[in-house]
């Protein structure tokens, strides 16, 4: 019976279909696609900040519509990956901290960009 099952999981892979779609997402030509950019919030920073040459804290989170605590975790993953950078100062007595889009960011999101156009592309094609 655990046969019949393991044949049941096979059969829709075998769609011509969806071979298609698997070619597409196997193909040397496309590169995988970048996990840590590809999550919503951390896309936003990155595109974001592609478009500015910095911003505050409180600036993307205004932008995003996020929480201090969302913003400082994403940010942080993106920071441990070398694709922003965290500058921390003083305005007066207030704390400032300023972000940037490094230049690993910058190619990360150009690959990533170039990904998902691939991607597009293919689909339209089906």
């Amino acid at each position: 019976m655990a046969k019949n099952n393991t044949a049941r999981k096979e059969s829709p892979v075998e769609k011509p279909a969806n071979a298609r779609v698997r070619a597409v997402a196997g193909s040397n030509a496309v590169p995988d696609l970048d996990r840590l950019i590809h999550e919503r919030m951390r896309l936003g920073i990155v595109s974001a900040l592609a478009a500015n040459e910095s911003l505050t804290f409180n600036e993307l989170k205004k932008l995003l519509k996020t929480t201090d605590g969302n913003l400082s975790v994403h940010a942080r993953k993106l920071e441990e990956a070398n694709y922003i950078a965290c500058t921390k100062s003083f305005e007066g007595r207030m704390p400032k901290t300023e972000y940037r889009l490094t230049e690993a960011g910058r190619k990360a999101l150009e690959k990533y960009l170039n990904h998902m156009e691939a991607l597009i592309h293919a689909m339209r094609e089906l």
